[in-house]
């Protein structure tokens, strides 16, 4: 157990942010999942404005430090091609 006042401040902190950082990655999770719903189903054009949807919530994921900048840039370029492979 943390000893010193510092460190359990620390403590303090690292579950507020863990809390938020949950948050943010379930949301992301959320858009990722409306993008694959709309492909399993076979509805281009809703595939295409969830994938514009998804787009700046993963660049928030990167900006915000929840996501790494090549995890987003692979799993965007995997549901662009996915989408456009949609006929």
């Amino acid at each position: 157990m943390a000893n010193h006042q510092s460190a359990k401040k620390r403590i303090r902190s690292n579950a507020r942010r863990a809390e938020t950082n949950r948050g943010r990655v379930g949301r992301i999770r959320t858009y990722v999942k409306a993008v694959e719903l709309a492909i399993s189903g076979g509805d281009k054009a809703a595939a295409q404005a969830a994938l514009r949807a998804v787009q700046p919530e993963l660049a928030r994921g990167v900006r915000s430090g929840v996501m790494h900048k090549n995890t987003v840039a692979r799993k965007m370029s995997r549901l662009s091609a996915r989408v456009k492979g949609i006929s």
